[in-house]
C-alpha cells in the first residue's frame, strides 16, 4: 500500500476527479452570495488553515503521540473539507453555497499551507537529524495540478451545460466516496498484523479532533455574530475533512502507511459526527421554524 501504481497513480487521478465534481457545483453567483457577506467566509477559511493544525499539535503534545502517527493527525487537521461536506452541510440545513465556497478557498489555500504544517511537524517529531522531508515545490505543484486545475475545469463545465454538470455531480460524489472506502479498506488489509495496535494510537486522536473541529466550528461562529446556518457551514467545513488529500500526501509523497492511518481513520470516523451535526442542524431549524410560527400568530 506504500508504492504500488494504485497509490502513486489511481490516487492523484481519483482526486482529480473529486475535485473536477466540487468544481462543478460552483457558479459566479455563489461567490457573489458569500462576498456580500464575507465573514463566514474569513472565519472558517481562518479556522481550517490555521486553527485546526494548531488543536491537532495540542493534542499530539496532550496524547504523547507516536512520531508517524503525530505527523498524520497534523496532516489530516491541515486539510480541506471536501464534497462530503457540502453534502452534510445540506442535510445540516446548513448555507450550502458557503460551504462550497469554504470548501474551494480552503483547498486553494492548502497548496501552500499542508507542506508548510507538514514540514514543520516532521522537524517537531522526528527532529533535524531525520532524513524525512516533504518536499515544498514538488507538494505545491503536485496539490495545484489535482486541486486548482479540476476546480476551474469543473467551474468551465458548469458555466457550458450546466444540465450536464449537475447529473455528473452526483456520480463523482459517489465515486468519491468509493475510492476514500477503498483506500481504507486496502490500508487496513496491508498493515492488518499492526491494525490493531495503529488504531489504539490514532483513534483517539482523531475522534477528538473531529468533535473539537466541531465544536469549534461551532463556538467561533456563535461568537462572530454569523448566521445559525453560516455557523453550520463553518462547523461542517472543520470536523468533515478531505481524507483522500491526507492520504494522498501520506502515501504518495511520504510513502508511509503509518503516517497515513489518522487519515484513513479519520475518513471513517467523520462520518458519525457528520450525522450528529446533521440530526442537530434540522432540529435547530424545526425549532426556528416553529418560532417563527409562533411569533406570526402572535402579530396576527
Amino acid at each position: 500500500m506504500e508504492s504500488g501504481p494504485m497509490i502513486s497513480i489511481g490516487l492523484p487521478i481519483a482526486l482529480f476527479i473529486i475535485m473536477v465534481g466540487i468544481g462543478m457545483t460552483l457558479t459566479a453567483r455563489d461567490f457573489h452570495q458569500v462576498t456580500v457577506k464575507p465573514g463566514g467566509l474569513v472565519v472558517g477559511t481562518l479556522a481550517q488553515i490555521v486553527l485546526m493544525p494548531l488543536v491537532a499539535f495540542v493534542l499530539c503534545w496532550a496524547l504523547s503521540l507516536p512520531a508517524p502517527i503525530a505527523v498524520g493527525l497534523v496532516i489530516i487537521a491541515a486539510c480541506p473539507g471536501g464534497t462530503t461536506s457540502n453534502l452534510f452541510t445540506l442535510l445540516a440545513r446548513g448555507n450550502v453555497a458557503l460551504s462550497i465556497v469554504l470548501t474551494v478557498s480552503a483547498s486553494l489555500i492548502t497548496i501552500l499551507t499542508l507542506p508548510f504544517f507538514t514540514n514543520f511537524a516532521l522537524r517537531q517529531y522526528f527532529g533535524a537529524e531525520q532524513e524525512i522531508v516533504l518536499p515544498f515545490a514538488k507538494t505545491v505543484a503536485m496539490l495545484s495540478v489535482i486541486v486548482l486545475l479540476p476546480v476551474v475545469i469543473g467551474m468551465l463545465i458548469r458555466a457550458w451545460n450546466p444540465h450536464l454538470a449537475s447529473r455528473a455531480e452526483g456520480i463523482v460524489s459517489i465515486f468519491g466516496a468509493l475510492v476514500l472506502v477503498i483506500l481504507v479498506v486496502g490500508l487496513v488489509w496491508g498493515m492488518r498484523d499492526r491494525i490493531g495496535e495503529l488504531m489504539l494510537l490514532a483513534g483517539p486522536s482523531t475522534i477528538l479532533l473531529n468533535l473539537l473541529g466541531v465544536l469549534t466550528g461551532l463556538i467561533i461562529s456563535h461568537f462572530s455574530g454569523l448566521s445559525r446556518r453560516d455557523g453550520l457551514a463553518v462547523a461542517t467545513e472543520l470536523g468533515i475533512k478531505n481524507g483522500t488529500i491526507g492520504l494522498m500526501v501520506t502515501l504518495t509523497l511520504m510513502h508511509s502507511s503509518e503516517m497515513s492511518v489518522p487519515s484513513a481513520v479519520y475518513g471513517v470516523l467523520m462520518f458519525p459526527s457528520g450525522m450528529l451535526l446533521a440530526y442537530y442542524g434540522r432540529k435547530k431549524a424545526r425549532e426556528a421554524g416553529e418560532a417563527d410560527t409562533a411569533q406570526a400568530d402572535e402579530v396576527g
